[in-house]
């Protein structure tokens, strides 16, 4: 499981599983190809800390990384606490009528353990799918 990095020096280090904390603000940042997530895999993993979140959950469909995403595919998500499924959001980047992303609002309660999974319509290391959590701790 990814540990949380503090401090007012924490820096952005790319995609990962983990929780970052920076003063009273949080993030966790991932990206994905689709050809990991052909069953259901984790894209986020944490355990938060003695705070409550207040924040965004914001999911991505899967995109082509080198250009034209003319085609496109559904792709599921699901957030996950302390091992039971709150949440679960479907995209659709195959049909223009279709959401292909969204953003949710979360509360995220102290000492939770936080777990954000996809599996993907489309297999190809070329397309990919993001999710993230954004938020501001209390406590």
């Amino acid at each position: 499981m990814s540990k949380t990095k503090t401090g007012s020096n924490a820096t952005f280090t790319g995609s990962q599983k983990g929780l970052t904390t920076v003063g009273d603000y949080c993030y966790a940042y991932n990206e994905v190809g689709t050809d990991d997530l052909q069953s259901i895999a984790n894209t986020l993993e944490f355990t938060t800390g003695k705070y409550i979140i207040i924040g965004h959950w914001t999911v991505c469909g899967s995109v082509n990384k080198d250009g034209d995403s003319g085609t496109g595919a559904i792709d599921q998500f699901y957030l996950k606490l302390n091992n039971t499924t709150v949440m679960s959001l479907k995209t659709d980047t195959g049909e223009e009528d279709s959401p292909q992303s969204m953003v949710v609002p979360i509360v995220i309660p102290p000492l939770t353990k936080v777990e954000c999974s996809a599996v993907c319509g489309i297999n190809n290391e070329n397309w990919l799918v993001s999710n993230t959590i954004t938020g501001r701790i209390y406590g």
